[in-house]
């Protein structure tokens, strides 16, 4: 819905359940349903005031990518059918990136590699801590485990 794959400035969410935030930032009404009128309000905040920066015709062009039914309105299931598949395949990249030695889970090692890579050091018992948070026994985390790893907000958490 947003160029870019982003909205207010913010990367949008990786998991599914996790774009509510999004679709309620384009929701300028609060009806439940994304219009052409929600996004020209969502542009015209988002752009200085300059709502002739994304013209109707654009406007049409996403509200017709998402739109399902074709009622003219987008619904939050089909505003997580169109994002969601986006979200996935990026988890997907980033677990592959984690996974340094391919076995198709991301250990210790390979965890604290990245995190240090990323430019957020952690000292090893954090690491073991998100693993046993979401880990399966044997040390590592498929993918589902990384997203619940990455989901997890540690600081309110203790």
């Amino acid at each position: 819905m947003c160029p870019g794959g982003r909205y207010a400035g913010l990367d949008l969410p990786a998991g599914a359940g996790d774009l509510r935030p999004a679709f309620d930032v384009l929701d300028a009404d609060r009806d439940g349903r994304i219009s052409r009128d929600d996004l020209k309000s969502f542009y015209a905040s988002n752009t200085g005031g300059n709502a002739a920066a994304t013209s109707d015709d654009d406007i049409a062009a996403m509200i017709a990518a998402a739109d399902a039914d074709r009622d003219g309105f987008v619904q939050y299931h089909e505003f997580e059918g169109l994002l969601a598949p986006a979200a996935t395949s990026a988890m997907e990249d980033v677990f592959r990136l984690m996974d340094r030695d391919g076995d198709g889970k991301v250990g210790f090692e390979d965890l604290k590699a990245y995190l240090g890579w990323a430019g957020m050091p952690v000292a090893d018992d954090e690491v073991r801590a998100m693993i046993s948070v979401a880990g399966d026994g044997d040390g590592g985390v498929g993918l589902e485990a990384l997203a619940r790893i990455l989901a997890v907000d540690f600081e309110a958490a203790a």
